[in-house]
């Protein structure tokens, strides 16, 4: 039996796996391949354990990875508006950075807290 075969029916190459012809696939190349951060990271992980579908099309498509990317880039963005809002709002300044910087560092923590709260309900886990 040869290793390899080709139906000219299908237009597809096949393989000898012990005693089966397993199809030959590969997924497509995607346009542009950048790096993810943190936000499209979470992302990928919440599509694999409960978006298996979005997931699949998205792989094999070949656009999970731009997708990601967006996803990461507005997520930076809205955690990054969302911080400076709520600092402006509650009278965080730089000033109370140099006067008391154990209370700065405290209502900081807290603001990044509430801001990655938000963008993790409003994009991530969406």
């Amino acid at each position: 039996m040869d290793k390899y075969i080709y139906d000219e029916i299908n237009g597809l190459w096949y393989e000898l796996q012990g005693d089966y012809y397993i199809p030959c696939l590969t997924l497509p190349a995607e346009k542009e391949n950048k790096p993810i951060g943190l936000w499209g990271q979470r992302h990928l992980r919440y599509l694999k354990e409960y978006k298996r579908v979005t997931y699949t099309t998205l792989l094999t498509n070949g656009t999970l990875n731009v997708y990601l990317v967006d996803i990461d880039e507005q997520a930076q963005d809205m955690f990054s508006r969302l911080i400076k809002q709520m600092a402006a709002k509650e009278g965080i300044t730089e000033m109370l950075k140099g006067e008391n910087q154990m209370l700065w560092i405290q209502r900081m923590g807290n603001i990044q807290s509430r801001a990655r709260e938000i963008v993790n309900t409003e994009l991530i886990f969406n």
